[in-house]
């Protein structure tokens, strides 16, 4: 038996500013959640036509001001660099459309606070792509927490691996402050993990100690790179686990490598990002592996595994299954675990409760 995730109850026309990857990403879940494709606006004009032809849009626009007086358009995906982030954003809620905006979502508390805030005050549908939530065991994971099943929280232990910029001649516009922002590794896969682990306990992390290390401090055009390569750091939870987390993007083999484990009084239990269709379950008295079967699932885990046990379900299935509960949300559903921009401000305050830290060497709480 398998289910279906909330569909969107009326057409729904769809924008993009961006095109490289994550356009890529956002247009393939759009299309699967059966919204209109409406165009693109990018960089320049010749970006934004080549978007639209590789993309399969209707059409393109010659600037971000052109798509947002489309009064056609009703939901704008925002892929671009960080630090455009916030500006498009604002400009997209102040012209009346929902916004699914590409994280890290400000790279400031205050932008990310103002954005929160403008999009509740307009009603408006804005959500963040936090999309490992959309794994389906991910769903079960949280689920036995919130049973009980794991027993008091005790510790968590985390990594997100990365290897793209292990070599010095690695370069990206996200290593530049001006586009990337003043975080890196943190802010672009570090957010996933603490929204994976805040997520699934159900708690939130009460404050942190962090080191940061830059690893090649010349890289192409970046001749004195600020951002971090990796960051280590100790947290406690607001429940009073415990917990060491390690984000690198210079771990040589670690393609996405995206672990979160969590000891409770009772058990362990153990997911694995590039081994999403299982979880691992740790007691006493054994271990075992669960596989995704929707027949043996909590309702949460089952709604989201499309496919029969057996056939895997990977990264572009949670993409699609967070755009189709995006566009759920326009109609007025409230799907369980959506992302919202509230949860995007929540992972700018982690980031730069680990950048005050790394900077000054002390534990730093994290505000509310």
């Amino acid at each position: 038996m398998t289910t279906d995730v909330i569909a969107p109850a009326t057409a729904i026309r769809v924008g993009f500013v961006g095109s490289g990857f994550m356009a890529s990403v956002h247009s393939r879940a759009a299309r699967a959640a059966r919204a209109e494709l409406g165009g693109a606006a990018s960089s320049s004009e010749a970006s934004a036509a080549d978007a639209a032809l590789r993309l399969g849009l209707d059409r393109s626009y010659i600037s971000v001001d052109e798509l947002l007086a489309d009064d056609g358009i009703d939901i704008v995906h925002i892929c671009t660099p960080n630090t455009t982030h916030a500006a498009l954003a604002l400009a997209a809620l102040d012209a009346g459309k929902h916004v699914i905006c590409e994280k890290p979502l400000a790279t400031t508390v205050t932008d990310a606070a103002t954005l929160t805030e403008r999009a509740a005050d307009r009603g408006l549908t804005a959500t963040v792509p936090f999309v490992y939530r959309y794994h389906p065991m991910v769903r079960e994971a949280r689920a036995r927490v919130a049973a009980g099943e794991v027993g008091r929280l005790l510790t968590i232990q985390g990594g997100y691996l990365q290897d793209w910029l292990l070599e010095p001649q690695s370069d990206d516009w996200r290593v530049g402050v001006g586009l990337g922002g003043p975080s890196r590794a943190f802010a672009d896969i570090g957010s996933h993990l603490v929204d994976l682990l805040e997520f699934v306990t159900g708690d939130r992390i009460a404050r942190l100690s962090a080191t940061t290390r830059t690893v090649h401090a010349h890289r192409g055009a970046h001749t004195d790179v600020a951002t971090e390569d990796l960051v280590a750091l100790v947290v406690e939870l607001r429940g009073g686990a415990v917990g060491t987390l390690l984000i690198s993007q210079v771990a040589p083999g670690r393609k996405n490598s995206l672990v979160l484990e969590i000891a409770g009084t009772a058990e362990s239990i153990r997911f694995d990002q590039e081994r999403p269709e299982e979880l691992w379950l740790g007691r006493r008295t054994g271990s075992q592996r669960i596989l995704r079967d929707t027949d043996v699932l909590a309702p949460s885990a089952a709604r989201l595994s499309l496919v029969p046990a057996g056939h895997p379900m990977g990264y572009q299935d949670a993409f699609n299954a967070f755009v189709a509960d995006s566009y759920a949300a326009i109609d007025g559903a409230d799907p369980d675990g959506l992302p919202r921009f509230a949860d995007g401000l929540r992972a700018v305050r982690v980031t730069d409760a680990v950048l005050a830290s790394a900077a000054s060497g002390l534990w730093v709480e994290v505000a509310e």
